[in-house]
């Protein structure tokens, strides 16, 4: 088996970076390695998600010999990228809140952040904003509902759109034009966070700019064009009942069987 590239998340948000990697290198073999076992990681103290993913990525690892990293969760990228980079020797991509790009398309100078409780107050998003974004107004909003939103979603359960209209109320309020998706699960909720705004906005998410990089650092796999060559496998740290409600979703993105393992 040629060796994949390895997506992985705390859930279900990966699937939106699997999905902008397929669409950037078709020919790609995908492995998407969700740690539902240890979901969600938002509230989990900065040392203890540290270790944790460690502790799964050196099993991922060991098992499927990938030849890059992407780490598709905005919460543990902002806390372990420096200890797995310095850990690794293969490429490892991390995903970060979209300021940048989100700064370049405002035009009123008004945004909002919805990510996890975590990520809105991490110095690392400081640093971005103040970077990137420095003559901005960014509304920050910190959710784990959304993220529980979006795996229900994905189960086939319905959404709450009053909980996506109170969450975007102070972003809204605030004139805000552009709303940057700072977790990889929020795009899954791109139609219903659309409707619940009632108007127009910009919404920014990182799964381009991540694909684009992947395919910068395999050059080798941009000229595998062919859809459909690519093997894709998703595979859990739990084995449970949402595991096996999510088999539809999976079937829909070129996934199989889910498989398992145990950290």
């Amino acid at each position: 088996m040629v060796a994949p590239i390895l997506v992985f998340d705390s859930g279900v948000g990966g699937l939106t970076i699997v999905e902008a990697i397929a669409s950037a290198l078709p020919g790609a073999p995908l492995v998407y390695a969700c740690d539902n076992a240890a979901f969600p990681y938002g509230p989990k103290p900065e040392d203890e998600l540290v270790d944790r993913v460690h502790a799964v990525l050196d099993a991922l690892v060991q098992r499927f010999a990938p030849r890059l990293l992407v780490v598709a969760c905005n919460t543990a990228s902002t806390v372990a990228l420096p200890r797995l980079r310095s850990h690794y020797t293969l490429p490892v991509v991390g995903v970060v809140p979209a300021i940048k790009p989100a700064a370049r398309l405002t035009r009123n100078r008004v945004m909002g952040l919805l990510a996890t409780p975590g990520t809105v107050r991490r110095p690392y998003t400081d640093q971005l904003i103040a970077e990137f974004a420095a003559d901005c107004t960014v509304v920050r909003v910190g959710s784990s509902e959304l993220v529980l939103a979006a795996e229900q979603k994905l189960r086939g359960e319905p959404v709450d759109a009053a909980l996506l209209r109170e969450l975007l109320r102070p972003i809204l309020d605030a004139g805000a034009d552009t709303v940057v998706l700072g977790c990889t699960h929020f795009p899954l909720l791109r139609s219903e966070l659309e409707a619940a705004a009632g108007r127009s906005l910009t919404w920014v998410d990182s799964g381009e700019a991540i694909a684009r990089r992947v395919r910068d650092l395999l050059p080798d796999l941009a000229s595998a064009t062919s859809p459909g060559a690519g093997s894709r496998l998703a595979v859990f740290t739990r084995e449970d009942a949402q595991v096996a409600a999510l088999g539809p979703a999976l079937a829909a993105r070129g996934f199989g069987p889910p498989g398992f393992v145990a950290v």
